[in-house]
């Protein structure tokens, strides 16, 4: 612990040495790769050199950068967040050399950060170097301890000082001082009754905002009220923009159509979305101009640990598979070494449904699903069927077939060599579970990723202003729930922006609400940098009668 100690002393006095003029490139960096580089310090704990930053906490523990990253808790934005009790201020170059006081009336200035840092004047290269390295702000006061000191040299210093200059300094596009435009993306494989189901709670909230403009102009009580519970005044009189984005053709003329949307007005963010087709053409084109989108309607989302600018609702099929590989994980029956077949048709949801199981299943440390794979049209033989059967001796058996998953099942009834327990995914055979014969309901289990109906039935509330037929159900419910789940998060998201219109920030503050609960999903969760907000699925079984009633099997299975 001393020594840490002494060279975090000598690093403070600048007698550490550099890096040979070898090992560091001596030839100017442009200003964009200087922001690139300090952005990786920022985010990844990374240095050019390709080395983990060091860091010191709890005054002489010497820990790696990549654990203790700036973003962890200042956040993509720089607009910093509240967890724990631990208030951490913001580092965006709009604030950081600008005083910081109770006076100060910009609306970047959140005074919800002062009992913290207290009062300071404006930061310069040099008061921000030390605060990094010491934990001493520009006033001299000695800053949380929780936050670590790093050790970078003056070079990795200078590049991390420029990225946080260029951090959230301007609005992001389509943000004005009067307008907020947002967009929302339709394919043209999709029903009108499908779409217009989506649109529905979207538009009806774009239009109660901006019809409520008026309002507050007319009538100063109802004004300071809105104030009041926006936290944000400005939030008031910004109108609301929401354009259709429609995209026709093949996928791969989406990106042309996409960019021509987007040269033409601008926008903050996408919200909801919908499409039958695979969601990656407007992934790929949210990532590429930094837009976010917010909670598509696709059963094809991009699966990625890395990507930032999509939020979704769920992982869709994958999310299934993955739901049954965690249960069949926790079953006496599939413990290590137990076989799993997969009878797998050649479709796109049976294929998501297949690869969420198969990654999850061995990750959990499982060998690889047996699998009998279908084309379309194929039937499979009961010799085949009771071949696989004898040959592997499975201990469970999944179906991933929309249309022949019934007759499957239907052989499987009489067939002495059958496992215990038999998956089929819910999402599927939505509109046939009536049609699965109450003699193999016993053994056939189903993945289920949303609230179950007779409990989610207390929220029917929430879209009932929007049924033109109180009766419509199935898709069109589905559409209706997800999109009224959009303008709720949308609604609180913006008032905890506080003003602060830069596309990060959108997905910051939504990072850290606490979780929600609304129609459709168990719960919708958030937390820094995840990417699907419903995060679990339920097994269940099928009572008796021609519109069973689903019976949980298993508790609300996390991935």
């Amino acid at each position: 612990m001393a020594m840490a100690a002494v060279v975090f002393l000598f690093v403070l006095m600048g007698f550490l040495p550099t890096c040979p003029a070898a090992e560091r490139s001596t030839a100017p960096l442009s200003h964009e790769e200087q922001i690139r580089l300090g952005e990786r310090i920022y985010r990844e704990g990374i240095l050019p050199s390709g080395e983990a930053v060091q860091a010191v906490v709890k005054g002489d523990i010497t820990v790696p950068g990549t654990s203790f990253t700036c973003v962890s808790c200042h956040l993509r934005s720089g607009l910093g967040s509240s967890e724990g009790g631990v208030v951490t201020p913001p580092t965006n170059g709009a604030i950081l050399f600008k005083p910081y006081n109770s006076s100060y009336k910009d609306v970047t200035n959140d005074k919800r950060y002062l009992p913290s840092i207290g009062q300071r004047v404006a930061y310069t290269d040099q008061t921000l170097a030390r605060a990094i390295q010491a934990g001493v702000n520009p006033s001299g006061l000695t800053m949380n301890p929780v936050m670590p000191r790093y050790l970078l040299d003056d070079k990795d210093m200078a590049l991390l000082i420029t990225y946080l200059k260029s951090l959230s300094v301007d609005f992001s596009p389509g943000v004005s001082e009067r307008e907020i435009n947002f967009a929302t993306v339709i394919t043209d494989d999709v029903p009108p009754e499908e779409y217009e189901a989506m649109l529905l709670p979207l538009q009806r909230y774009v239009n109660l905002k901006n019809g409520s403009i008026n309002l507050y102009r007319n009538q100063k009580r109802s004004e300071r009220m809105a104030a009041s519970m926006l936290v944000s005044s400005e939030l008031m009189y910004k109108k609301m923009t929401l354009a259709r984005w429609m995209l026709k053709g093949p996928a791969e003329t989406w990106r042309k159509q996409l960019e021509e949307y987007y040269r033409t007005q601008p926008v903050f963010a996408l919200l909801g979305g919908i499409s039958h087709g695979d969601w990656k053409p407007i992934h790929d084109f949210s990532e590429a101009h930094h837009l976010p989108c917010l909670f598509p309607q696709t059963e094809y989302p991009v699966i990625s640990e890395t990507d930032w600018y999509t939020l979704y609702l769920s992982k869709g099929y994958y999310q299934e598979g993955e739901g049954a590989a965690r249960f069949l994980n926790n079953s006496d029956e599939t413990a290590p070494g137990g076989k799993v077949l997969q009878i797998v048709r050649a479709s796109r949801e049976s294929q998501a449904l297949a690869k969420g199981f198969e990654e999850t299943w061995r990750e959990l440390g499982h060998d690889a699903a047996v699998t009998i794979s279908l084309q379309p049209g194929e039937k499979l033989l009961e010799d085949t069927l009771h071949n696989a059967l004898k040959t592997e001796k499975p201990a469970a058996i999944l179906i991933w077939d929309e249309s022949g998953a019934v007759p499957v099942l239907d052989l499987l009834s009489s067939d002495a060599l059958r496992p215990a327990r038999v998956l089929v995914s819910g999402s599927q055979q939505a509109q046939h579970f009536g049609a699965i014969p109450e003699k193999v309901r016993a053994f056939t289990y189903i993945t289920y990723p949303y609230r179950l109906p007779q409990d989610d039935a207390i929220y029917n509330i929430y879209i009932a202003p929007y049924k033109k037929n109180p009766t419509t159900a199935g898709a069109y419910d589905l559409n209706l729930k997800s999109s009224f789940i959009t303008t709720q998060i949308l609604t609180s998201a913006l008032m905890d922006m506080r003003g602060n219109y830069y596309r990060d920030n959108f997905f910051d503050v939504i990072g850290m609400m606490p979780d929600q609960r609304y129609p459709l999903y168990e719960r919708v969760s958030f937390g820094p940098g995840q990417r699907y907000a419903s995060k679990g699925c339920y097994i269940v079984q099928l009572g008796s009668g021609d519109k069973p009633e689903l019976i949980k099997k298993s508790d609300w299975v996390i991935h």
